[in-house]
């Protein structure tokens, strides 16, 4: 791949650098075998100073290794790393989606597939509800962690690292239900530990419950969490005592199990 094929369209600036290094890396995935400073020449239209350059900061970070005995250059454990966490992140959807469509079948209610990155929850992937009230948050769109159902259940399971780095830029109040005391948000999230699922009180909109269960893998990780949102008055805390709560929990771990999850 070219670099003249990755201009940017319309009125995009791309930062040289990274679009030449990104460049680098295609070119090397597509031939699938080390190539030399020449060979990645002729396949970028890169000169060789350039990429000698920015193969240095590419190796050092672990994007690229060298073969010492020849002195090409082929992809690291690093960029492996990264592919595979972006395919992994397409696995989850497919496996996922059969259940969350028979929870929405369930429940008449609509279902969110989220992850967390950055200290926030992504929603990945959704199954919208039929009724006319429904709650909507957007594949692809951020929220906060303090005060979401799938935020706080995924926040639960992390490091104490990314709990203290949430805590330093303070908890922001949306709703009087909000938790915004850090050793109040620590008692929640040790309960969500305990009980395997987590509610959204009203705390981030006022009228909407949410309720979340965690989705562990192969190495009985938490990496994702299924969410369901509806209005507070058709998920009351009955409805959830009902036998809802424990659909929700039930798919959860059934999505778990078809990603090698084994509870111990």
């Amino acid at each position: 791949m070219a670099v003249r094929n990755m201009r940017p369209r319309g009125k995009e600036k791309l930062v040289q650098s990274v679009a030449r290094s990104l460049c680098i890396l295609e070119a090397l995935a597509e031939e699938e075998k080390p190539l030399t400073l020449s060979e990645l020449g002729a396949k970028t239209g890169l000169n060789v100073a350039t990429i000698h350059r920015l193969l240095h900061t590419l190796m050092h970070f672990g994007y690229v290794q060298q073969e010492d005995f020849m002195g090409k250059y082929k992809l690291g454990v690093k960029a492996f790393q990264i592919g595979n966490a972006a395919l992994y992140s397409l696995d989850i959807r497919a496996v996922a989606r059969p259940y969350i469509q028979n929870l929405v079948d369930y429940s008449n209610e609509t279902v969110n597939l989220a992850v967390l990155q950055q200290g926030e929850v992504v929603y990945i992937d959704q199954v919208a509800s039929r009724s006319m009230i429904t709650m909507f948050a957007k594949v692809g769109s951020r929220g906060p962690c303090h005060c979401t159902a799938a935020g706080k259940v995924l926040l639960a399971f992390q490091g104490e690292e990314e709990l203290e780095a949430l805590l330093e830029g303070g908890l922001r109040s949306y709703t009087p239900n909000t938790i915004v005391d850090p050793e109040e948000l620590k008692k929640e999230l040790e309960k969500i530990r305990r009980e395997g699922y987590s509610i959204d009180n009203e705390e981030l909109e006022e009228g909407i419950r949410c309720v979340a269960a965690p989705i562990y893998n192969h190495e009985n990780k938490v990496i994702a969490a299924i969410s369901l949102s509806g209005p507070s008055a058709r998920i009351s805390q009955e409805h959830l005592q009902e036998g809802l709560l424990e659909k929700i929990k039930e798919t959860a771990l059934e999505i778990s199990k078809r990603l090698g999850y084994s509870k111990a």
